[in-house]
């Protein structure tokens, strides 16, 4: 627990579910959970913070790092739903239901908050903007989850890893200055193969591919991309 709220200085505290929430704050008075419905912790890489079924009254929004959403499946494996970047919330079906339908994973060092649910909730009532913003993280979620459906049952291994290089590249930039097409990609091959149902072996194999053929290479958590127009057209659904 920190005194001083961490929001103050955040980047991306103007930005959205976090910005139109926090724009016009209530008065003590009029908060249901009073100067305590928002904490911040740090997490260390490889902790579990949520686990899927537990039961929860806060509603966590990433504020620094990288994490991710996950199934972990009865032999063992797991699926990677999503990976979570500052301002993402865990899930935005949170602010309406107390039990995780998913765990979650820091991928790096991460720093998150969590907001008491029913705060939360009372502020929907009163400012269409948060509505609004909480609106289209539904929509951003749903939207990626019927990409990597698609992606995942009608796509080759190079066009599954393209299409999610290219879900992440516009969502890394919005957050990092980027130059030289350079990006900060924490990820290694097994949460690739995590996310697109591979195995590690044939992921090494199609980065290999595309690093030899001058499009995108990996290297000490950095993704170059050489070749955009390339990418796109392996892993665009378009």
């Amino acid at each position: 627990m920190q005194t001083t709220s961490p929001c103050v200085t955040c980047p991306h505290r103007d930005l959205g579910f976090c910005g139109a929430l926090l724009e016009n704050s209530f008065e003590e008075s009029h908060s249901h959970q009073g100067a305590n419905w928002q904490h911040h912790r740090r997490v260390p890489a490889g902790r579990q913070i949520a686990t899927r079924n537990q039961v929860s009254e806060d509603v966590f929004v990433l504020c620094g790092g990288w994490g991710f959403r996950f199934f972990q499946l009865p032999n063992g494996r797991r699926k990677i739903l999503n990976f979570l970047l500052p301002r993402d919330l865990f899930s935005a079906t949170s602010v309406f239901e107390e039990r995780f339908h998913f765990s979650v994973e820091a991928l790096t060092e991460i720093q998150i908050s969590g907001m008491r649910r029913a705060e939360i909730q009372a502020r929907l009532a009163v400012n269409l903007g948060i509505l609004t913003a909480l609106a289209k993280s539904f929509v951003a979620e749903t939207q990626a989850a019927d990409e990597m459906q698609t992606a995942l049952g009608q796509r080759s291994a190079e066009e599954r890893i393209g299409y999610l290089f290219l879900h992440l590249i516009p969502r890394i930039a919005a957050r990092s200055v980027i130059r030289e097409q350079r990006y900060p990609f924490p990820l290694r091959q097994q949460h690739i193969a995590d996310a697109v149902g591979l195995t590690p072996v044939h992921v090494s194999r199609v980065l290999g591919l595309f690093r030899e053929r001058g499009i995108v290479e990996l290297s000490e958590g950095v993704m170059r991309v050489s070749n955009l127009a390339e990418l796109e057209r392996i892993g665009s659904l378009n």
